[in-house]
């Protein structure tokens, strides 16, 4: 199967037709975003559809960009009240110029084991666990090569979970999954490669803690400003509490995601699922009147 990235790009060289962005008024009544990450997933994207006045599905500007930045994000859900992991945010700049520092701090705030990982990436790319101060230069320098700036956050013990939402004013948290990784921190391959990670849908948990965790998923979700549908990741720890890790405001949808497992759980077929996320996006699009 062709699937890797090198794959993808020889293809679209090879059979995709280059088109002028402008041209995308003429050609494109509404548009489904199947993208993730940097440009597509961040509010750059839905930017320049924006000034284009074309429909598109999920989140605007702010609420994608909110979601595409993990130290951001985790700020304002605090102070929403939501729990989110202790997060340090380390730029280039501070490394090169203050890396004793840095490390001796980090020594006695966050401790060891941590995890280190670029501050806007997503689907785990140059996520590592760090489990000693020697270590850790060497995962920044990773994390650098994403992005000019590194999150250090607690390793965090417990169970991880992801619960889909949808809806806009009053949207609704769809039925929770418990992700059970190859590995300490899950992979890429975990998430996107067919028979490598394992889900539980439902997540294997009582049903009031199911409850806790849908509410959890859907005062993130408008805490930040998300539209449409959106997947939050988070840990459920041993003491009960629920800590939110990000948000994924274009989650994926392939057959070894959770979005179309949790949707069946709730009752939702896939062509129901689609049909939401196309009427719900033209709803938000109806009602603006400015330009998130």
């Amino acid at each position: 199967m062709r699937n890797s990235t090198s794959d993808i790009e020889e293809d679209l060289d090879r059979e995709a037709e280059r088109i002028p962005y402008e041209k995308l008024k003429s050609l494109a009544d509404f548009i489904y975003i199947g993208l993730h990450g940097k440009y597509g997933e961040d509010g750059c994207l839905q930017g320049l559809l924006e000034l284009l006045k074309i429909p598109y599905t999920g989140s605007g500007v702010l609420g994608s960009a909110l979601g595409a930045d993990k130290y951001t994000s985790r700020n304002v859900l605090a102070m929403s009240g939501i729990n989110v992991p202790r997060t340090k945010a380390v730029s280039i700049k501070e490394w090169e110029s203050n890396r004793d520092k840095i490390l001796d701090i980090l020594e006695g705030d966050m401790g060891f084991p941590c995890v280190v990982k670029p501050a806007r990436e997503g689907c785990s790319t140059a996520v590592k666990k760090v489990v000693s101060k020697e270590c850790i230069a060497e995962a920044f320098l990773t994390a650098f090569d994403w992005d000019n700036v590194a999150l250090v956050e607690e390793f965090i013990e417990g169970t991880e979970v992801t619960c889909g939402v949808i809806g806009n004013e009053a949207p609704v948290a769809l039925i929770p999954s418990e992700t059970i990784p190859t590995e300490d921190v899950l992979s890429l391959k975990d998430k996107f490669l067919y028979g490598q990670g394992e889900n539980k849908t439902p997540a294997r948990f009582p049903e009031d803690m199911l409850r806790k965790i849908q509410d959890v998923a859907v005062r993130t979700f408008l805490a930040l400003g998300l539209k449409v549908y959106a997947r939050i990741d988070m840990f459920v720890l041993n003491d009960g509490r629920v800590l939110v890790l990000e948000s994924n405001s274009l989650p994926g949808m392939t057959p070894s995601t959770v979005l179309f497992h949790q949707a069946a759980a709730s009752g939702i077929t896939q062509t129901e699922l689609i049909s939401r996320i196309i009427r719900l996006s033209l709803d938000v699009h109806a009602k603006k009147k400015g330009p998130l």
